[in-house]
């Protein structure tokens, strides 16, 4: 039996997620990691700068532990959104880099301070707002999940590649024929389904 460490757990999980958003970048030209492919704009180096940015908030401000380099387009004042997409003037070398940074500073926060060390997020509502580095871990995991499955969804428009991270896709043993009938019948499961009168 191993000791059971749930920092480690939970460092596991944010580790796993960040390099599966990586990943999606994998191959692409600059423009395929820039193109927004939803109404709202969502493209994939967008939600690497994103991140880059809630993981500085979440694992510098709040603790203390300021995150050292600029980051303009999370201050107040900023255009909405800003964060959420690269301009050209934007490498994806610079953010995937800034990125990396941001992980090395919050893994400093991690190291340095336990579980159950409080800090205050001063934009959440004023009732929610003292928290742990545990509930904060456990949040930064998630917006991270989330945005990750906003790049699965991206990637998948722009070339067809699906998968969970890299080396493991998570995706039946099947052909181009077999994915093909199974969007048919799903196609056509939802047209009929559409056909019926609402209850």
């Amino acid at each position: 039996m191993t000791d059971w460490d749930p920092k480690a757990d939970l460092r596991h999980y944010l580790q796993t997620v960040r390099e599966a958003l990586l990943w999606k970048l994998d191959g692409l030209s600059e423009y395929d990691v820039r193109r927004p492919l939803t109404p709202t704009g969502t493209n994939l180096l967008g939600l690497v700068k994103h991140l880059a940015g809630v993981e500085a908030g979440y694992f510098g401000d709040i603790f203390g532990r300021p995150f050292a380099e600029p980051m303009p387009w999370m201050e107040d004042g900023a255009e909405p959104n800003e964060d959420l997409w690269a301009t050209p003037e934007e490498s994806r070398e610079d953010i995937i880099g800034l990125y990396r940074r941001v992980w090395a500073h919050a893994d400093a926060t991690l190291d340095a301070l336990p579980l159950d060390h409080f800090g205050e997020v001063p934009w959440w509502p004023e009732d929610r707002r003292r928290v742990t580095l545990h509930r904060i871990l456990v949040h930064v995991i998630a917006e991270t999940n989330r945005h990750a499955g906003h790049a699965d969804i991206v990637r998948e428009f722009i070339d067809g590649s699906a998968g969970l991270r890299q080396g493991v896709d998570n995706l039946p043993r099947v052909g181009e024929e077999w994915w093909a009938e199974h969007h048919a019948r799903v196609e056509q499961a939802a047209r009929e389904a559409g056909r019926k009168p609402v209850r």
